[in-house]
């Protein structure tokens, strides 16, 4: 009989883990015709409803140029290297006028990192980075820079598309 119980509790044991599966499974899904119903009028209604405000589409006669590559800037603090900030820019220029800010896309590179630079080096990278008001000053610093190197025209805006801090 010492033998016997042990197999007794085993399966006394599953039975239970069963009868608990059967009764907390949760409900059955629904069909796969009334899925794919249901994801045609979700698809419907998002190609419908008018573009939110981040899904904003540039000015009359301007188009974004994404710059190729991240922007890479050390937060230097006691001489050493505390931080790095990786940034990626976009310019908002005139439409038709991609190929030209290609073309000269070394020359605003060197810059832009040099703006950025000027901005880790008087604490812009700092504390609370990513405020509106942080972010316009250097905004404005880049958008003047491009203009200057672009021309006032061609160019309209930099935006800032992605930014993050990396801390040592």
């Amino acid at each position: 009989m010492g033998k016997m119980l042990p197999v007794v509790l085993v399966f006394l044991g599953s039975g239970a883990g069963v009868g608990a599966g059967i009764f907390l499974r949760p409900d059955p899904v629904p069909d796969a015709v009334e899925a794919v119903q249901n994801s045609e009028d979700a698809a419907t209604t998002v190609a419908q409803r008018d573009p939110s405000p981040d899904e904003e589409t540039p000015p009359e006669g301007y188009e974004y140029v994404k710059m190729n590559n991240q922007f890479v800037v050390p937060v230097v603090q006691d001489e050493k290297v505390a931080a790095l900030v990786v940034m990626s820019l976009s310019i908002e220029a005139q439409a038709g006028q991609s190929d030209a800010i290609y073309l000269r896309e070394p020359k605003l590179r060197d810059v832009f990192l040099q703006v950025l630079f000027d901005h880790a080096n008087i604490g812009g990278f700092e504390g609370a980075f990513t405020n509106a008001g942080t972010l316009d000053i250097l905004r404005g610093a880049l958008r003047e820079a491009a203009q200057k190197t672009m021309g006032q025209g061609l160019v309209n805006d930099v935006l800032i598309t992605e930014i993050a801090r990396q801390d040592y």
